[in-house]
């Protein structure tokens, strides 16, 4: 079994209060699940009004697959234009990890 873990940091647009970031990262959040079998939360920069970081989880029999989801992934939140993508950190937990 291989996990992967992505952060993924993103600054969003002209938001003014942490109602309006809801409304930004939220549709996110919901397009990740429902396009991939991710697990995905808002992580981090909960008070921060236009800076999120999004963290999203992948479970597989193989690693290069979970690669492949977080690539996409990563994709999906870079190609939006309301977000710039500041930067993604990714971690791994494979069958040697004890």
């Amino acid at each position: 079994m291989y996990v992967g873990v992505v952060e993924l940091d993103v600054l969003l647009g002209d938001v003014r209060s942490l109602k309006q970031k809801r409304s930004a990262v939220r549709p996110v959040i919901a397009e990740l699940r429902r396009r991939f079998e991710v697990a995905v939360a808002e992580a981090g920069h909960q008070d921060l009004h236009r800076r999120a970081l999004i963290g999203v989880a992948a479970v597989a029999a193989d690693a290069s697959h979970v690669r492949e989801v977080l690539d996409a992934c990563e994709r999906l939140v870079a190609a939006r234009p309301e977000l710039e993508l500041l930067s993604a950190r990714r971690r791994w937990l494979g069958p040697e990890d004890d």
